[in-house]
């Protein structure tokens, strides 16, 4: 109950503030689910091709690379189609670079978005803020001497609140955006180590 006080109190600027937190959650969660999934299937997708190419089964390795849609299964099939056309480490070595750039954007895409939207978050509350204290004066101004403080105590208390709202909802976002990139830097990390041992695994067969 006392929170509904607080949002109504705040003002018109309390709703843009409760949008922007709620695109944001909204997008946390799809992230978070998208590297959560894609740190499984690329563990998966390693475990059962790291015996083919230590078989020297490449015509496996590649069938499988080539049927599944993962970042792994993708990057490592750059490198895999010159498999046929050359033997050197720096030619596959490329191919899969290119691989990686090619994977990168779907693996970071909309997370930047929660820094920005906090940024939005904070902002809006200030300037709620600032539009509520204009207001507060203007009426002050108006008002009986004897009201004045009275008065300008309760609407500096209520202007302050979209303030207060827009920290609320930028705190968590910050701190969801700095988690995502830790853990999406962790996925390309494990991405371009799978990338160098396949890479050995290959080059050690020839």
């Amino acid at each position: 109950m006392e929170v509904v006080k607080f949002f109504q109190a705040g003002g018109a600027f309390m709703w843009p503030i409760l949008v922007v937190l709620a695109l944001g959650i909204a997008i946390a969660i799809e992230r978070f689910l998208y590297i959560t999934r894609t740190i499984k299937k690329t563990n998966r997708v390693w475990e059962q091709l790291v015996p083919m190419l230590k078989a020297n089964d490449h015509a496996r390795a590649i069938k499988m690379t080539q049927e599944l849609k993962t970042p792994l299964a993708l990057m490592l099939n750059y490198g895999f189609s010159r498999l046929g056309s050359t033997k050197r480490r720096e030619d596959i070595e490329a191919a899969m670079e290119e691989g990686m750039m090619e994977v990168m954007p779907e693996l970071v895409q909309r997370t930047h978005y929660l820094a920005t939207y906090a940024n939005i978050a904070t902002l809006l509350g200030l300037l709620g803020t600032i539009i509520g204290l204009i207001d507060a004066f203007t009426a002050v101004a108006a008002a009986d001497p004897a009201e004045k403080a009275d008065l300008l105590s309760a609407s500096i208390s209520v202007a302050m609140n979209t303030t207060a709202f827009g920290l609320v909802a930028a705190i968590p976002l910050i701190l969801i955006h700095s988690y995502l990139q830790t853990k999406t830097a962790r996925l390309i990390d494990n991405l371009e180590m799978a990338a160098v041992k396949c890479l050995n695994l290959i080059s050690k067969d020839h």
